[in-house]
């Protein structure tokens, strides 16, 4: 630690903190608490913006046919698609920059950053004439969005004491993930003004973020870890395991909040209001911190497992509805779906810092490359919904694919991190 201060010039002491440890019971009380919770708060507006920003394509594209676009189904399912294979790119670089610039200087420059997809959407929609590659450029950009979440949530795992950490990293993610409820709220409700509108809902809330998040928050010196010591992780295949895992389940959230929007236009044309999409990434944004809650208590394998069971029931209750040709059940399954994935989220974060809990910076490290792989579900969900409806007609074979998915999940969790003995 008192290397990485040494490095720091005087010009930037501003806003670093060099003296940190949560896990020291008297400092916490006295001095730790406020301070992560400060933090806290103005990590989750940045991240809540960032999910809004990042699916927002998944609300719009809903309406491009409306306003003069004339894009197949298949070239919608890319534009909901585009942000989240961007974003789950984004999310190692994004971790690394906590490391790199500090937690508050990273947060700041990350929020600043909305501003581009933002811009690029708006001149998009508001000219007739845009060619599709366009939009898809501009749909790409809207990944920035999706790389504040392991930035944010590394950020944040240094500021709590291990005891705490289920519960703040689940708050913290469950606060970010109701961007994605309220931009399928908000926008149905403006675009009836206007298409171009949907877009400049963000931008004076993104101004003001960069503004705070710049005022309010802190750098901790403790972030500071050296890539090498980062980069040590990329060798331990638990990395890796947590990684898959957590395409099955935060994979499984993102990609079912850009996918179901458009499959309820496609699958329930007569149904009135694309609203209804908003609920799922509602319930599922509450259902995370329980899921780190959860994991507390009984285990974080346990809860991920059950997580993991409860998905597959949900897709099965999907095909139900689907073949019965009624919404209502269509739409009960998938909320069933999303509460379980936000579960299978909280759980699954909580299982990173227990896992490597005995070794400097390597959970946040893992933190930010699981959260890049599992973002790659979200990019996978969409293309196998357009796929299938291309190829079939259907979204029948996409969600068989994704039911055998599910039970890879329940046997990797029960091998590595429930059978006795297991390496962990």
């Amino acid at each position: 630690m008192t290397t990485a201060v040494t490095q720091v010039r005087p010009a930037e002491q501003r806003g670093w903190i060099t003296d940190w440890h949560p896990d020291d019971e008297h400092f916490w009380a006295s001095t730790g608490r406020w301070v992560a919770r400060r933090n806290l708060v103005w990590s989750i507006v940045v991240e809540h913006l960032g999910f809004s920003v990042w699916l927002l394509w998944s609300a719009v594209a809903v309406s491009l046919p409306a306003a003069g676009f004339a894009f197949s189904v298949d070239q919608l399912f890319w534009l909901v698609a585009l942000p989240n294979l961007v974003g789950a790119a984004m999310r190692i670089p994004y971790t690394a920059a906590v490391a790199r610039f500090g937690g508050r200087n990273w947060t700041t420059v990350s929020a600043a950053l909305l501003l581009i997809p933002i811009g690029l959407m708006l001149a998009c929609v508001t000219n007739p004439g845009t060619p599709y590659w366009a939009f898809a450029v501009a749909a790409a950009t809207a990944g920035l969005g999706g790389g504040n979440f392991a930035s944010s949530m590394a950020n944040i795992s240094y500021f709590y004491p291990e005891r705490h950490k289920g519960l703040a990293l689940g708050v913290n993610a469950a606060g970010g993930n109701l961007g994605v409820a309220v931009v399928q709220f908000a926008v149905p409700l403006v675009v009836v003004a206007g298409i171009g509108y949907a877009p400049l809902l963000w931008l004076v809330p993104v101004l003001l973020a960069t503004g705070f998040a710049w005022l309010r928050m802190d750098n901790l010196a403790v972030s500071r870890a050296p890539l090498r010591q980062q980069a040590v992780v990329l060798r331990d295949r638990h990395t890796w395991v947590m990684s898959f895992l957590y395409i099955g389940t935060f994979g499984s959230f993102i990609g079912y909040s850009a996918a179901l929007p458009l499959l309820i236009k496609a699958e329930f044309p007569a149904v009135a209001g694309v609203h209804f999409a908003a609920l799922g990434p509602l319930v599922g944004s509450a259902a995370r911190p329980v899921g780190g809650w959860l994991a507390d208590r009984f285990g974080g394998a346990r809860v991920t497992v059950a997580a993991f069971v409860v998905m597959a029931a949900g897709v099965g209750a999907v095909l139900v509805g689907l073949r019965a040709n009624s919404f209502a059940p269509f739409l009960a399954a998938f909320l069933l779906l999303f509460v379980a994935s936000g579960i299978g989220n909280g759980s699954t974060y909580r299982m990173i810092p227990a896992i490597f809990r005995d070794r400097d910076g390597a959970a946040a490290a893992v933190i930010g490359i699981a959260a890049a792989v599992g973002a790659f579900g979200g990019f996978l969900i969409p293309r196998g919904f357009g796929m299938s409806i291309a190829r079939t007609g259907s979204i029948e074979s996409a969600l068989l694919v994704f039911l055998a998915g599910y039970a890879v999940c329940v046997v990797v969790t029960w091998w590595y991190y429930l059978r006795r003995p297991t390496e962990v």
